[in-house]
């Protein structure tokens, strides 16, 4: 068997054939102006995967947590900052680039989103990932819709983002339907929406799960096909290898 756990926002655990893969860490209660009721633990974990650069998707402070020999998997000039950060095994990779961790292969994929820590810091590509042993995980970071989706191959489990954290939808992302949309392409056995939820501004009231719903709604329209999983933070979904 394998699982995924949702640790709110983009941050995952991926947990197949005994190797536990983790996404996009930021596990603290605030992030700059952003705040959230609580950050579980992911406990040990053998790799990290990292989306993009945004502070909402890669955090110092929560790798700080991790032992800095740690691998970390990253896109092509995110190294040059991680390795600034005291992280020593560090892989960066582009879109259709593949490499093996703990016996899982793990291919990066393209994703549709703008990625940069600032006004003056340098621009690098976004990816999601394709965590293929047993069974088969896709996590897209964050992304909008691109038509390569179909070419990502036989999935178990698309994780996908759906919504975001602001009042406003910015480009690059996915809302609820946009992301039932892609499941056409996608194929996959079952699908949970993450990106929701999770962050609010200082004063907003807090996020409800709206935006899963109306993924989980549209997605029995669009893709009937699909079974979707919403899942609460520090939930787990346990995922039987296909026959």
């Amino acid at each position: 068997m394998s699982g995924l756990t949702w640790l709110g926002h983009s941050t995952v655990v991926i947990d197949v054939d005994g190797t536990r893969l983790l996404t996009d860490p930021v596990l603290r209660r605030r992030v700059w102006h952003l705040r959230r009721d609580a950050a579980p633990d992911p406990g040990p974990v053998d790799a990290i995967l990292v989306s993009h650069t945004h502070f909402d998707h890669l955090d110092r402070a929560s790798l700080r947590r991790f032992d800095r020999a740690l691998p970390i998997v990253a896109p092509t000039g995110v190294g040059k900052l991680l390795r600034g950060w005291g992280h020593s095994q560090v892989r960066e990779v582009d879109a259709g680039d593949e490499l093996e961790l703990g016996g899982l292969v793990v291919r990066a994929t393209q994703a549709e989103h703008e990625s940069g820590r600032g006004p003056f810091s340098e621009r690098t590509n976004s990816l999601g990932y394709v965590v293929q042993g047993s069974t088969t995980f896709y996590f897209a970071g964050d992304t909008d819709f691109f038509d390569g989706m179909a070419e990502l191959g036989s999935m178990d489990v698309a994780v996908l983002p759906v919504s975001g954290w602001g009042s406003k939808l910015p480009a690059g992302h996915l809302d609820p339907r946009r992301a039932a949309e892609t499941l056409r392409l996608l194929r996959p056995r079952i699908a949970v929406p993450i990106h929701w939820g999770t962050f609010r501004t200082p004063f907003a009231p807090r996020p409800d799960d709206r935006p899963a719903r109306e993924f989980e709604q549209a997605a029995a329209e669009l893709a009937p096909e699909v079974e979707v999983r919403v899942l609460a933070i520090g939930e787990t979904l346990v995922v039987e290898v296909a026959r």
